[in-house]
């Protein structure tokens, strides 16, 4: 029994460090009309209420539960997405690979705030155990809606896709920091889902849907964690967005591992490490060396990140054979995180992200 309590844990997000798809984007891209930009100010809207304003209530993803009303109107179904999803899933080259070597170490997890028809999905893909997996519930077809309803949102999307998308100014921490004509979208955007949208029959989806994001992961974590008998400073959470701040927060300050993959700027800012690769099997050479030796080694490694270390440290032979011949000598870039190379790291991540998942996706929060 004392064994197992100090067995470590693997954590992941989905969407960037497992699969290359914003797959809640690409649904509102493909259903619904100018649904890019929709979901692209929706998200920056999104961003706004996290992390600008802190609107009480609100959490990072909560744009998962935003876009619905317009999917209901564009007649969308459970089987619509799942189909949809199904011939557009993308994983990250060897992401595969990565979470097969990564279970023979240790637990493994994914906390995603995707939708679960589409983490179904990608489980049944990379052969990895849906009840290991944390995401957001969705029934679309249990909600109701009528004529008028479709057309009065189909109408609130017309209007919205000609609204500028906000921009959010470096270290913002007030709304009146915006530019004026962001500040007046985001006072009607709060209108049109807190008022208008809210008192529609579409408006319950907006109360039940719970998407797994912000908050909500950091306690998908923690039920993890607790439910192991184990502790947060045993886990490596590996996370790439704003969704996953609360999650990096609450890791590192308990002690465990923090890495951003292909993050953003709000997850670099958060994260101890940053990894920009175009392949996963690194991710899970970070873990075999935090199952074998924890933390500290693994930071060690990134210190003297070179083939020379990464070959004497002890990593299981096959993945060692692995993460070699998919790199060779160029190794991905693997870096410590810290006050003098965040600026940098955040500016180089954020357009490396741009490259492996495609500017639209790349760019949202």
């Amino acid at each position: 029994m004392k064994q197992s309590y100090r067995r470590r844990i693997f954590i992941s997000d989905c969407e960037g460090p497992i699969s290359r798809n914003d797959n809640a984007f690409e649904l509102a891209s493909h259903f619904i009309p100018d649904g890019s930009r929709l979901f692209t100010l929706i998200s920056r809207y999104d961003d706004v209420l996290a992390d600008v304003v802190k609107r009480k209530g609100y959490k990072a993803g909560d744009t998962l539960k935003l876009i619905l009303p317009f999917l209901k109107a564009y007649r969308v179904t459970n089987q619509a997405m799942a189909d949809y999803s199904s011939k557009n899933m993308l994983l990250v080259f060897g992401a595969k690979e990565m979470l097969r070597f990564v279970q023979k170490f240790m637990p493994s997890f994914i906390v995603s705030t995707s939708y679960e028809q589409y983490m179904r999905l990608l489980c049944d893909l990379a052969d990895f155990p849906f009840e290991n997996v944390h995401c957001t519930r969705l029934d679309l077809d249990k909600y109701k809606t009528n004529q008028e309803e479709v057309a009065q949102i189909q109408r609130l999307r017309e209007e919205m896709v000609s609204m500028p998308i906000p921009e959010i100014p470096k270290g913002a921490k007030s709304l009146s920091e915006l530019p004026k004509e962001h500040q007046n979208s985001i006072r009607r955007l709060d209108q049109i889902f807190w008022r208008e949208l809210a008192q529609m029959n579409v408006g319950t989806m907006l109360r039940e849907v719970n998407p797994v994001g912000g908050d909500e992961k950091a306690e998908a974590v923690w039920r993890i964690v607790a439910l192991s008998g184990n502790r947060l400073r045993n886990v490596m959470y590996v996370g790439d967005s704003i969704t996953d701040v609360s999650v990096f927060r609450l890791v590192r300050e308990e002690g465990g591992l923090t890495i951003s993959f292909n993050g953003n700027s709000f997850a670099v800012r958060e994260a101890e490490v940053a990894v920009l690769s175009e392949n996963a099997i690194v991710t899970a050479v970070l873990a075999n060396v935090f199952s074998k030796f924890g933390k500290v080694q693994v930071l060690n490694l990134i210190k003297e990140w070179k083939s020379s270390m990464i070959k004497k440290i002890g990593l299981y032979q096959p993945l060692k054979e692995d993460f070699f011949k998919t790199y060779g000598k160029k190794l991905p870039r693997v870096e410590l995180i810290n006050s003098q190379s965040m600026e940098k790291l955040m500016h180089e991540s954020t357009a490396f992200r741009k490259t492996v998942r495609g500017e639209a996706i790349g760019k949202l929060g």
